[in-house]
């Protein structure tokens, strides 16, 4: 089914996380896709490029600072959110060294995450291609 509602990727190691996010960024008015690991999204944006991302930082594997540092290395200009439960100075000075339009704390407050998607996606961010 065709939508004109903005993408919004969600990569977090967590189902139940995933899953809230999701159900939120849809109500939202957004259309959300889901992704279990990074390795996961980073394949995906090959085909599916989403208007922003809201990113968890620590997960195994490839974590948050390793997918930003992988679009950045592709040249993908997407906007991403972190959300992250492992809080740190360093953590999010990192996180916004690497170009992240917004840092929030794990609970994430639904009304702040939804306005920082907002704000990332329409800040002049490039549009997905």
């Amino acid at each position: 089914m065709p939508t004109d509602a903005p993408l919004i990727a969600v990569v977090d190691d967590e189902e139940s996380v995933r899953r809230a996010l999701g159900r939120l960024i849809c109500a939202a008015g957004f259309t959300a896709e889901t992704f279990s690991s990074g390795m996961e999204f980073m394949r995906s944006v090959q085909q599916r490029r989403p208007h922003c991302v809201v990113l968890d930082l620590r997960m195994p594997h490839m974590n948050g600072f390793d997918v930003q540092d992988a679009l950045s290395r592709a040249g993908a200009q997407l906007p991403v959110v972190i959300v992250t439960g492992d809080d740190s100075p360093e953590a999010r000075a990192l996180a916004f060294r690497q170009g992240a339009a917004a840092y929030l704390r794990k609970p994430v407050d639904d009304a702040m995450l939804v306005d920082a998607i907002q704000a990332a996606i329409y800040a002049g961010s490039p549009a997905p291609g």
